[in-house]
């Protein structure tokens, strides 16, 4: 089971790094959803996004999550010899321990604790992407521990 987690885990981190590199190439497909909104100053129901992401930023994210597929690879074995050394397990620990505070997060823009709510990034993010970290997260610590 730890294996087909696993590749669960792999594919999800490879499609999410493939859709930010998309975006730091410069489309535009769901990008709207894709950062967080605050209200336009001076009052009223308009939305800006919160920050702009930079082309190499994104591409950053990207590999980082490329990165954290090729971590869970290696501890299963999936493509690679499999690592079963104590300091991939809290590498990997470490990261699923990121994906658990994304869920939680900054208690103003992300996560399930988020002030500003309305946008349709906050509503994708509470019934999207926060409970996808929290599950990212889980599926971290069983493939780091079991």
């Amino acid at each position: 089971m730890t294996f087909v987690l696993a590749q669960w885990l792999v594919t999800t981190f490879a499609v999410i790094s493939l859709v930010h590199v998309y975006w730091a190439l410069g489309g535009q497909w769901a990008a709207v959803a894709a950062v967080p909104q605050i209200p336009v100053e001076g009052g009223g129901p308009k939305l800006r996004p919160a920050f702009k992401p930079r082309g190499w930023m994104t591409f950053l994210v990207a590999a980082a999550l490329l990165v954290i597929a090729l971590l869970v690879c290696l501890r299963v074995g999936w493509w690679l010899p499999a690592v079963h050394h104590s300091a991939l397990q809290w590498v990997i620990s470490a990261i699923a321990l990121l994906m658990f505070a994304r869920a939680i997060g900054d208690s103003n823009l992300v996560g399930f604790f988020k002030e500003v709510k309305g946008s349709r990034f906050a509503r994708l993010d509470t019934w999207v992407y926060s409970p996808l970290c929290l599950v990212l997260g889980a599926g971290l610590l069983a493939v780091a521990w079991v």
